[in-house]
């Protein structure tokens, strides 16, 4: 008899270990973060090399592909080393601290929230990794190479890891409620700036803007824009940290936005040239994705239909101002497209958030906000973001220029192509 009592007590305690086994780790939200967290290093390699390298001209395609290769590899090992833990570790409103440097104390069973603590920082590393890559078309075909991991590595640093604390790791922006659901100021903001900076320090390539600089392969171009799409899922919908209806609707919106996106940039084209291009689709794809990132987890689909067509046509005008007006050789359009998108999108986010729009309304914003005052901490947010990474940029490029004996390939090198110049190698043998 009292065997069977125990046995029925620890049959009634079951569902309560259960539930607070359930409470540690999660294995349904755990399982979808390994998924996005793999999207989203999708998105970098192959997907950027890709559509980066057909952008370029054929002489400098290995080099693209291999800049985004070896910023992968150098941005990990740093993040490991201190990027983390500047993000993410308790310090101040500006920055973290030390104490998870080499990501001390994360063990198996360590946790954030209900899924292991090293999956949140493998999740995070694929964020800084992508980032600085954005950079690489802002000063593509004529960065020495050894300036190009130089700057790179001091970049995440300097100027991704603090303002990933900012609005991430518990900073000041985070204190004071900006929404930035998965990258709007982190990573768009920061790669925008940073390669308009760049292309600014360098100067235009060679023949620029007189000499046309056609893509070498849109089809490589269009692949890899398609794994950029496929990848966003992982980027915006794993910002839930959880699988769950966020996570559902942020990848909804997120698909809206770059179909908006697209669409409304090809129309654009079509109405303004006479043709649409798989150029301007794909351009216009990248800044629905970019644009809908900081409110994808806080708008609902209509909110999202009106962020993609509003990113398809200012981005399309940005790119013109940029490239034809303001005659700044940023080479692939980071700024204007990037940039310019992650600024939409983040003030775009204090509107669409609201509850009081019918039937664009989002999830609601904070209580005691208004959209009024919810726009001005969007405003500091960027504003303080691009002021900060404008200058940190100035600073880091200034400062690699010096160490390695100029930023610039020779003109002989750049004619020649980085290919062979800088790698001895050639994208095709004819």
């Amino acid at each position: 008899m009292m065997i069977n009592k125990i046995i029925l007590g620890l049959m009634l305690l079951l569902p309560e270990m259960v539930l607070a086994a359930d409470d540690v780790l999660n294995g349904a939200n755990t399982a979808w973060i390994l998924t996005s967290t793999a999207l989203v290093l999708f998105m970098t390699l192959p997907g950027l090399a890709l559509f980066y390298g057909g952008l370029v001209r054929s002489r400098n395609v290995l080099s693209i592909l291999m800049q985004c290769f070896a910023i992968a590899g150098i941005s990990s090992i740093l993040w490991l080393a201190a990027g983390y833990s500047i993000a993410f570790s308790d310090g101040n409103g500006f920055m973290g601290g030390f104490s998870k440097a080499m990501f001390s104390g994360i063990q198996e069973s360590t946790m954030s929230g209900d899924i292991p603590e090293s999956l949140f920082a493998l999740f995070q590393m694929t964020f800084a990794v992508i980032t600085p890559a954005l950079i690489v078309g802002g000063y593509a075909e004529r960065m020495k190479f050894s300036a190009v991991l130089l700057f790179s590595a001091i970049w995440l640093l300097v100027v991704y890891s603090p303002i990933t604390h900012w609005v991430w790791g518990g900073g000041w922006l985070q204190e004071m409620g900006l929404l930035d659901f998965a990258g709007g100021t982190v990573v768009h903001i920061t790669a925008g700036v940073g390669a308009l900076v760049a292309a600014l320090v360098l100067g235009p390539r060679r023949g620029f803007p007189e000499t046309p600089m056609m893509p070498h392969n849109m089809t490589m171009t269009v692949m890899g824009a398609g794994m950029l799409w496929v990848g966003w899922f992982g980027f915006n919908g794993g910002s839930a940290l959880a699988a769950n209806g966020d996570a559902a609707m942020a990848m909804l919106v997120t698909h809206i936005s770059a179909s908006a996106g697209a669409v409304t940039w090809m129309f654009y084209e079509w109405k303004k040239f006479g043709k649409p291009t798989a150029l301007g689709s794909v351009t216009g794809l990248v800044a629905g994705l970019g644009t809908i990132t900081p409110a994808s987890g806080f708008v609902g689909p209509a909110g999202a239909l009106v962020i993609g067509v509003v990113a398809g046509a200012v981005c399309f005008n940005a790119v013109l101002i940029i490239k034809r007006k303001l005659k700044i050789d940023d080479s692939l359009d980071v700024f204007p497209v990037h940039g310019v998108g992650g600024i939409i999108g983040t003030l775009m986010a204090a509107i669409f958030a609201s509850s009081q729009l019918g039937i664009f309304s989002g999830d609601g914003l904070a209580e005691g906000m208004t959209i009024s005052s919810q726009l001005k901490v969007q405003a500091i947010g960027v504003v303080s973001t691009a002021l900060y990474t404008a200058l940190a940029t100035y600073i880091i490029l200034k400062f690699v220029g010096v160490v390695t004996g100029g930023l610039r390939v020779s003109p002989e090198d750049e004619s020649e192509g980085l290919d062979i110049s800088s790698h001895e190698e050639r994208g095709y043998v004819l």
